[in-house]
């Protein structure tokens, strides 16, 4: 199967993207990873992804697709895959429609995971980071730390990183509603959304979107 998984930040889109990935038996392609490969293998397009980011500026949609086409060529995606962080906007979505129409390929599936803004802001606003280990990772309310402010693995000092204050995630929404939200009315078009609730165990959002490819 070839998927698009869309939704705003703290819905839950990577921890998803890896247990459907896993059950489907295909790649999760991830834009985060994508970057870091490129950037790690000192590849072209990494060097270019480097050069913008080091200046402060947003790396070029050019850039980010040819990531992603790039990838989609690798042997694993031939039988599927399954696309987290891309597209993100109108362009890069239209580059991805001429890619696969180009390969003979088309998106089986668009899964739109929806949670309420109020949600979002609680679940990132919320999260608490080891400043030791930033793999121990809790939350005030859904994971809260048996002691206030100190981490139960290693004892070291929970802080709340700026990315995750509400200002900042307000922010993000508003950058998701302009620019990627309207990805979800371009695949609308052509019947390929499904929207799903995030809210809920990880497990059970999983068997959400598992019936809702089984249907399609």
């Amino acid at each position: 199967m070839r998927i698009v998984l869309v939704g705003p930040p703290g819905a839950g889109k990577g921890t998803q993207a890896a247990f459907l990935a896993k059950n489907l038996a295909i790649p999760h392609v991830a834009t985060g990873d994508l970057f870091r490969a490129n950037i790690s293998q000192g590849t072209p397009l990494g060097q270019k992804a480097q050069e913008y980011m080091r200046a402060g500026q947003l790396v070029p949609d050019e850039v980010t697709i040819g990531m992603a086409k790039s990838r989609l060529e690798e042997p694993d995606a031939a039988a599927g895959f399954l696309l987290d962080g891309f597209p993100r906007n109108i362009a890069q979505a239209q580059a991805l429609d001429g890619y696969l129409d180009e390969t003979g390929q088309k998106l089986d599936a668009v899964l739109d995971l929806e949670v309420p803004e109020d949600e979002v802001v609680k679940r990132i606003a919320g999260r608490r980071i080891c400043r030791n280990d930033s793999s121990h990772v809790f939350h005030v309310e859904y994971s809260p730390a048996k002691t206030e402010g100190v981490c139960d693995v290693c004892g070291g000092e929970l802080y709340q990183r700026e990315d995750d204050r509400e200002e900042t995630v307000r922010k993000r929404l508003e950058v998701y509603h302009s620019e990627t939200e309207p990805i979800i009315d371009h695949y609308k078009a052509q019947g390929l959304v499904t929207t799903i609730s995030a809210l809920g165990a990880v497990s059970e959002v999983t068997e959400r979107a598992m019936r809702a490819l089984e249907r399609d």
